[in-house]
């Protein structure tokens, strides 16, 4: 495991209607960030097929696979040759009947290193995920890999600071969120930029709250969840990339566009985490007696 840190990746792709064509495009492009001296390398939210969650349909259930399975068999290859740890979102299938949004990791070695599956599970127009995903049942997660302590939550997760605080206290140098977020496309003009400004400071106050880097995989592209001809209806979402990694003052790294397929390389440096954690102790001040209310739905 690295001392000093270590070099992440972060994929920005678009996903095509052919499964078995992005799961061929991201392994290339894990291969890409590698040479570009990427140790950990994070893909996408759902990357191996388009965004199927905008409509409900049992025929997409059929997408699912287990894990281990054929993606993560495939990356895991990818993984060994290229001494590369890779962070992956599948669409597993747990049993029949029980499904899960789920990130796994697989370790520079070609094993799996472990999964956590994703703990908030959106219902809003063209995003119908509780249709889909059974929500985590794992909690959050820390694992070790050969280059450093990582977590991964999951896109909807980025919301939420108690999933962020979690696993931060668990050990986790950073934080991965694989993603798939975007406009729509009759709110983009009124309230796009309001959005994406959201989501990333949001994310950066992860970063700064817990004294971790944030890395954070956005595919891009205007998707209509075509999967093999299947098309919805309407004006789809554009999704609009912006990945990123920040630092633990939430200071930007590495920033990708908003409608273009990027590989970011970023570095991660463990003394530069360990100074801002001496400088700013908030892990040292929080008051431990005094938060019993937030296992509360509503303190009324």
């Amino acid at each position: 495991m690295a001392v000093d840190g270590f070099s992440v990746g972060l994929i920005q792709m678009s996903c095509s209607p052919d499964p078995d064509d992005n799961l061929r495009r991201a392994a290339d492009k894990v291969r890409e960030a590698a040479r570009a001296g990427a140790e950990i390398v994070c893909l996408p939210e759902l990357f191996r097929t388009q965004y199927f969650c905008q409509r409900e349909d049992h025929a997409l259930f059929d997408l699912a696979e287990p894990i281990p399975g054929p993606t993560t068999e495939a990356l895991a290859t990818v993984a060994r040759e290229n001494k590369v740890v890779i962070v992956a979102s599948v669409f597993e299938r747990r049993a029949r009947g029980l499904y899960h949004n789920t990130a796994a990791l697989v370790g520079a070695d070609g094993k799996l290193k472990g999964i956590y599956r994703k703990m908030h599970i959106p219902d809003d127009p063209l995003y119908y995920e509780k249709f889909y995903f059974t929500p985590g049942d794992l909690g959050f997660k820390a694992f070790d890999t050969e280059y450093g302590r990582v977590g991964t939550l999951v896109c909807w997760d980025q919301w939420y600071p108690e999933g962020a605080r979690l696993t931060a206290l668990q050990g986790a140098n950073i934080l991965f969120y694989p993603t798939a977020i975007g406009w729509h496309p009759d709110e983009k003009v009124q309230f796009g930029t309001a959005q994406h400004d959201a989501w990333q400071t949001i994310q950066r106050a992860h970063a700064i709250a817990n004294g971790v880097f944030v890395g954070v995989a956005n595919r891009v592209g205007h998707e209509h969840g075509d999967v093999r001809g299947n098309r919805v209806q309407g004006k789809g979402l554009e999704f609009w990339g912006g990945s990123f990694l920040c630092d633990p003052f939430g200071r930007i790294l590495a920033e990708a566009s908003h409608d273009k397929e990027e590989i970011l390389i970023g570095r991660c440096d463990l003394k530069l985490l360990e100074d801002v954690r001496r400088n700013w102790p908030f892990l040292r001040d929080r008051r431990i007696d005094s938060y019993a209310g937030i296992t509360s739905r509503f303190l009324d």
